[in-house]
């Protein structure tokens, strides 16, 4: 963020000073309110350089996915499954990748009522170009020591098992 956009304090502890005044202990409300607020400033950074590729983070997420998966396919059902997002988002995003040339659907020879997705020619190149893009910002988590990234995401970590987001 450039200096003439950063504020002359922090608005979320402003926020808690007066939370402590007027309801109680702020201590959860800035936590939550902090990690919405960091979310957004990593989502802009990541899209905004991946924006010359022609994908959101979100997309490279799938394209990501599908070069993980062993066989160079995963159906549509698996990518929202492991993505932790709905069918619809999927949808969206294989659209929109298949659109781009990066992504194919291929019906399922066994069942044809299932879909699998996998990655183009340019679809590999595509996502190298990411995966550089994105590990040169370090994944737009600057800041922090690798020791605190990890320390981070342990709590965080505990806190999304915590919510039941896994077993």
């Amino acid at each position: 963020m450039s200096d003439a956009h950063r504020l002359e304090f922090d608005p979320i502890e402003r926020a808690g000073q007066i939370w402590s005044r007027r309801i109680g202990d702020p201590t959860s409300m800035r936590l939550a309110t902090s990690i919405m607020r960091v979310q957004q400033l990593i989502s802009s950074e990541l899209d905004a350089v991946l924006k010359p590729l022609g994908i959101t983070f979100a997309r490279y997420e799938v394209l990501q996915l599908l070069s993980f998966s062993a066989t160079g396919q995963l159906p549509l059902s698996k990518i929202g499954e492991r993505l932790m997002v709905h069918p619809t988002s999927v949808t969206n995003a294989m659209d929109r990748l298949e659109s781009q040339g990066l992504v194919r659907r291929v019906a399922d020879e066994k069942d044809r009522r299932r879909t699998f997705a996998e990655l183009t020619d340019e679809g590999v190149q595509v996502l190298e170009q990411a995966t550089a893009a994105i590990t040169e910002i370090d994944f737009a988590v600057p800041g922090l020591t690798r020791e605190q990234q990890d320390q981070t995401y342990e709590l965080l970590r505990h806190l999304r098992s915590s919510a039941g987001d896994f077993a």
